[in-house]
């Protein structure tokens, strides 16, 4: 079976709602898991091209497997169009679409769910809270917020931002900060989880996957956590390869 590319697919009505998809040669139901890609952008910004600086490390790392990477709707300051939990529910819809589409792709529905910045977080929110929806296997996640209440305090910027995400302030808004945190759902049986951070992040700070692994080692979750040193929100090249390496190889120790 020969590779295969299809871009800009709708897996929705809105133009926000699309996905790449990569499939490789040789591929198979029985030997192809989805690697699912979910961009950064503070979700407000970016877009699924991100995948594509890091394609080839990837392939690299993860050579039989498939990728895809999404579009999801976001946030719009002028408007307040699209506050979360719209992005939540966009990873869900394309997960949904995805497991739809294996047999045609001829691939696993084995899905690793991997992603930066605000798809870290979308990733791990997925992976943790929604776990059912799809056959989430692992999670991947590079510099991820993860507990809402205590990030916005951080600086102003992520006052600004949350509160208008969130439509108000954690005292305003209690349960919208607590339920689009992944630190919510932490627990024994959550997936396997590897997460890097870099110790020079001035964005989201190292300390969110400080405290967020080290209550994955309180319940005795598999997972692992790499700190970079001297390497701020987005790393170097080298970095995401050797990154990217030591996630195929803790997934290779701890997928069943």
């Amino acid at each position: 079976m020969v590779a295969r590319d299809i871009i800009n697919e709708a897996y929705g009505t809105d133009s926000r709602q699309v996905l790449d998809v990569f499939l490789p040669a040789g591929r198979s139901t029985e030997s192809t898991p989805i690697l699912l890609y979910i961009h950064g952008g503070g979700w407000i910004d970016g877009s699924k091209e991100e995948f594509l600086q890091f394609k080839e490390a990837i392939r690299i790392s993860f050579p039989d497997y498939a990728f895809v990477a999404i579009n999801y709707r976001l946030f719009d300051f002028t408007t307040n169009a699209n506050r979360f939990p719209t992005q939540e529910n966009d990873v869900i819809k394309a997960i949904n679409y995805i497991k739809n589409k294996t047999n045609e792709w001829d691939v696993s529905d084995q899905l690793i769910l991997a992603g930066a910045s605000a798809g870290g977080h979308l990733a791990l929110l997925h992976g943790y809270k929604h776990q059912p929806i799809g056959n989430i296997k692992a999670v991947i996640a590079f510099f991820p917020p993860t507990d809402l209440p205590s990030l916005y305090s951080f600086n102003l910027l992520t006052q600004l931002g949350l509160k208008e995400l969130l439509g108000g302030s954690p005292q305003d808004q209690p349960n919208a900060y607590l339920d689009s945190s992944p630190s919510s759902y932490i627990r024994s049986a959550v997936v396997p989880t590897i997460i890097f951070h870099g110790t020079s992040d001035t964005v989201v700070p190292v300390w969110q996957s400080d405290i967020f692994t080290e209550k994955l080692k309180e319940v005795s979750a598999k997972y692992e956590y790499k700190r970079i040193e001297n390497q701020g929100h987005g790393f170097t090249d080298q970095t995401y390869s050797q990154a990217f390496k030591d996630a195929a190889d803790f997934l290779q120790k701890n997928l069943k």
